[in-house]
């Protein structure tokens, strides 16, 4: 089985190359250029990560990333696709699986549907298994914040309970798009079920980390 990983993060420079540095993703605010930043940041500047999470450190990884993006967008996308440094553990296999399997779809897919007339890629069963598996290990943290139970449903009528709730909300949709929608993108191809209320409940709540 192939690493979706790797496959993920050869396919993102690909299209960071074809689109190149000023086309809109789906991160608020950032072009393909602060979007590859991102990356090289996550991935060879420790001192910046905790920004991403943790507000009162937003202003080191904000500058940090800002000083990455101005090199020439050649340059980032080559960074990107060479992967961490060789100090960094994610250049192991298994560790890089776990923790970039999702990292690189989700920003491959802010790339793809930056723009208004994005469509859904048809994406093999492998993908799509290997997608709903890393979903479910990171779906009760992602959608922790919900007000409503939430029910994750793929086509072929597979679920799997997300969170607990006296209300709930089911959730029905390939993987890679029921990935997108754990981690709050609301471009995506998701059915949702249950009552108006409830519905409107949770599209109000934060979904991701």
């Amino acid at each position: 089985m192939s690493s979706l990983a790797a496959t993920e993060r050869a396919s993102l420079c690909d299209l960071l190359t074809e689109l190149g540095p000023d086309a809109p993703t789906l991160c608020e605010g950032w072009t393909t250029r602060d979007l590859a930043a991102h990356l090289i940041v996550r991935e060879g500047r420790p001192d910046a990560v905790p920004g991403v999470l943790i507000s009162i450190f937003a202003g080191h990884t904000k500058s940090v990333q800002d000083a990455v993006a101005i090199r020439p967008y050649e340059e980032l996308v080559s960074k990107v696709r060479s992967g961490p440094p060789l100090w960094n553990p994610m250049r192991i296999g298994p560790i890089a699986d776990a923790v970039n399997s999702l990292e690189f779809l989700v920003h491959h897919e802010d790339a793809r549907r930056g723009s208004p007339d994005w469509v859904p890629r048809e994406l093999p069963a492998e993908v799509q298994d290997q997608a709903w598996s890393r979903l479910l290990r990171v779906a009760k943290l992602n959608f922790k914040s919900s007000p409503v139970g939430v029910v994750l449903r793929r086509p072929d009528g597979t679920t799997s309970t997300a969170r607990k709730g006296d209300a709930v909300v089911t959730l029905t949709g390939d993987p890679v798009e029921l990935v997108l929608v754990a981690f709050g993108r609301t471009a995506n191809q998701v059915r949702i079920d249950g009552d108006a209320d409830d519905i409107a409940r949770f599209k109000a709540s934060k979904r991701g980390i």
